[in-house]
């Protein structure tokens, strides 16, 4: 049989979405709760890459796409372009985790969750949510997936870290409530992720399952607290997380996101949330490899409204559809999933306007106003964990020759240009000598050599949870290489990302966290050291043996410096 044609909406869909759900076949109604991945790059109208988007569109009638990196110009004409397409207006969702520059060349770099924690203010929290929501809407984004609302409350995790916004469940519920006001007030939905929360596992699910012990009181009184927090504050969307928890969820171990009794005895239930629930990816390694196609249908049949980035968008509404052709999906729970995602579009005022002005984009992506605000962020956020001989106090005074060390990963080799040419700025004449994963023995005696002929050493790591990795922490080589020259001379370490690193080099005198690589960080962090800018930064979580959370070695700047 020939497909039947797609419903093209007429002017009462724009407001009836009971209308709607009595136009749509089975088949279309599946396909308004999948939402496969796009990159962000350009492409040319009569590429292959572009042709495969616009068969989703054309032929499956997704609901909506996920977008990835990309220039904020490539993104709105591709974004535009598949909208016009469409006969229904697409839901567009993007991760924007600590604003829009994870995603969008060009975007205002914010500080992550973790730094704008650090500044202590829930005024931060929001303004970071009010400048995603205005630049995403611009590009023609509608859901952001942020704010994380996990407690990272295990120094191992390879996956959050920095992504939260600490370890205190009640500190981390009121920023994430903060942040959620600043998306919505501003026309873009929120969504609390990762439920019932990630931050206590070792293990990255984007790789494996992870398995969290936790029993009912641990999880009502540590990881669901940001989640009721949320909830309160209205956000709109909620997203699963691919971890087991065999203390709620007995049996065989399985992810959350196909748990019943999780997303819908937890969430739906006892949480009592109405809102979008959404998966997390399905093609991550934590659930992909053990259940194929029919991930989808446990997903929806778990309570999941939205099926985020299927491997094979195609078999998941296949698949959808031959569970519901069986039973063991009813129209009315299929309805009630369609329901909220029309009403979500139609509060959106994507039927009346679905596309963007590409005019407007540069008048708002990374404004100076923007830009401004995040210098200002960023400025707050540095925290100075410990300077035991006064080597940081003495910087502005003394002005010492600095040999500064950098380590980023490969697609991060400009960790400590912006910081170096600052401190330049500022009097300084640092020797910059850069590492990365793919260093080897012999750049590691350079940079020991390098060392060697300066009197005060400085390293700039940008050590970051990323997805696929699995682990987190500094290469042994290099913590070696750090641990040599504290010994030897006066040493100071900053962490542009992961916090802990002076766990395991207590022998470092110096240590200062910027949170995040990039200019604005960096800048912020070089006038902090070069006595130009105070120092007032605290930690969100304690840094295990020594350091509390809350704690921060203050610096005041002053004319007598």
């Amino acid at each position: 049989m020939p497909e039947p044609e797609p419903f093209r909406p007429d002017a009462r869909a724009a407001a009836d979405v009971d209308y709607l759900l009595g136009k749509l076949s089975i088949r279309d109604k599946i396909a308004q709760l999948v939402v496969p991945w796009i990159p962000g790059t350009y492409a040319a109208y009569d590429a292959e890459a572009f042709a495969r988007m616009e068969a989703w569109v054309d032929s499956l009638h997704v609901g909506g796409l996920i977008v990835s990196v990309g220039s904020p110009l490539d993104i709105a004409a591709k974004l535009n372009r598949l909208q016009q397409r469409s006969a229904l207006p697409l839901l567009i969702a993007s991760d924007l985790e600590g604003g829009t520059s994870i995603r969008f060349n060009g975007g205002t770099p914010l500080p992550p969750n973790m730094g704008v924690a650090a500044t202590g203010s829930d005024t931060a929290a929001y303004q970071m949510g009010r400048i995603t929501a205005l630049e995403g809407r611009a590009v023609g984004v509608h859901l952001a997936f942020a704010p994380v609302a996990d407690v990272n409350n295990n120094p191992d995790n390879p996956i959050i870290n920095t992504r939260s916004f600490g370890e205190d469940p009640a500190a981390v519920g009121r920023l994430v409530a903060a942040e959620i006001r600043g998306l919505q007030d501003n026309g873009m939905l929120a969504t609390a992720k990762h439920f019932p929360g990630h931050g206590d596992t070792g293990t990255d699910s984007h790789l494996a399952l992870p398995v969290i012990t936790s029993n009912w009181s641990r999880l009502d009184s540590v990881e669901l607290v940001p989640f009721r927090s949320a909830i309160a504050a209205g956000v709109k969307v909620v997203m699963s997380a691919h971890i087991a928890l065999p203390g709620i969820d007995p049996g065989e171990p399985r992810p959350g996101t196909v748990a019943p009794n999780i997303l819908t005895g937890i969430l739906r239930d006892s949480l009592a949330f109405e809102g979008l629930v959404v998966t997390d990816a399905l093609d991550m390694g934590g659930i992909a490899e053990a259940y194929g196609a029919d991930v989808s249908v446990r997903a929806f049949l778990a309570g999941a409204d939205l099926l985020l980035q299927p491997a094979d968008p195609a078999a998941a509404i296949a698949a959808m559809e031959a569970a519901v052709a069986l039973g063991e999906i009813t129209p009315e729970r299929l309805d009630r999933s369609l329901r909220r995602v029309l009403q979500a579009k139609l509060d959106l005022g994507l039927f009346t306007r679905r596309t963007v002005s590409l005019d407007s984009v540069p008048g708002m992506v990374g404004s100076a106003r923007f830009l401004q605000e995040a210098r200002e962020m960023a400025a707050r956020s540095v925290v100075m964990v410990k300077d035991v001989n006064g080597t940081v106090h003495g910087f502005r005074a003394a002005r010492p020759p600095i040999a500064l060390v950098t380590f980023g990963e490969e697609e991060n080799r400009t960790v400590g240009l912006a910081l170096a040419a600052e401190l330049r700025r500022q009097g300084f004449t640092p020797a910059v000598f850069r590492l990365w994963p793919g260093s080897g023995a012999a750049g590691y005696d350079s940079a020991a050599a390098a060392l060697a002929r300066r009197p005060v050493a400085l390293f700039v790591t940008a050590d970051k949870p990323s997805a696929w990795r699995g682990t987190i922490g500094l290469p042994e080589r290099l913590s070696a290489l750090i641990g040599a020259s504290a010994r030897a001379r006066p040493t100071v370490l900053v962490s542009m990302g992961n916090p802990y690193l002076i766990s395991r080099l207590p022998e470092v005198g110096s240590y200062l966290i910027g949170w995040r690589s990039n200019p604005v960080t960096e800048e912020a962090v070089a006038r902090a050291l070069a006595g130009a800018a105070p120092i007032t930064g605290k930690l969100p979580i304690s840094i295990p043996p020594l350091y509390a959370r809350g704690w921060g070695v203050e610096r005041r700047v002053s004319s007598s410096q």
